[in-house]
């Protein structure tokens, strides 16, 4: 099934990004006889943020072709959101657009010889030109660090909640 689902997001980034969005991430869970695909998107444009009139475009648009697909079981749950303020990073364009920002980066093991999760602010990508197969951040504490993305699990922005 996993050979499916590389084609199967493939298919879902043309078809969404002629709807005038990207896909940010996609998730594949549930069992494999109904399996919950979940979908993040965001606008091409980024000129305003996804709103549940975009998510709800993105939905029935997929839903109608998801239906046809061979690949997909009959029964599925379909469930298509915004990145969200604490969005995931997943494009080497997100590692740049959000260069200057709090992020959270977490592994499966110990990252840069101190724990499974890192927070700090990027940096950006590799430490050379083109290079983009680490993450390099200034922690907290102010050291910068270079972390390979084949121990990353998950990188994520981190949402200044301060009340004012």
């Amino acid at each position: 099934m996993k050979a499916n689902r590389a084609g199967i997001q493939e298919e879902l980034e043309t078809r969404i990004s002629g709807l005038g969005y990207e896909l940010v991430q996609l998730d594949w869970t549930g069992s494999s006889s109904r399996p919950v695909i979940r979908l993040r998107v965001e606008r091409t444009a980024l000129d305003r943020p996804v709103s549940l009139d975009d998510c709800t475009t993105v939905s029935r648009s997929i839903e109608a072709w998801l239906d046809e697909d061979a690949r997909v079981p009959e029964r599925y749950v379909l469930e298509v959101s915004s990145p969200g303020l604490e969005r995931p990073l997943t494009r080497d364009r997100d590692f740049q657009r959000f260069r200057g920002r709090k992020i959270a980066v977490t592994g499966s093991e110990t990252l840069h010889e101190r724990s499974s999760r890192l927070e700090g602010e990027l940096l950006g990508l590799g430490g050379e030109e083109g290079d983009t197969g680490s993450i390099r951040l200034r922690l907290n504490g102010g050291d910068e660090v270079e972390v390979p993305r084949s121990r990353v699990a998950a990188a994520r922005l981190v949402h200044d909640w301060k009340v004012s």
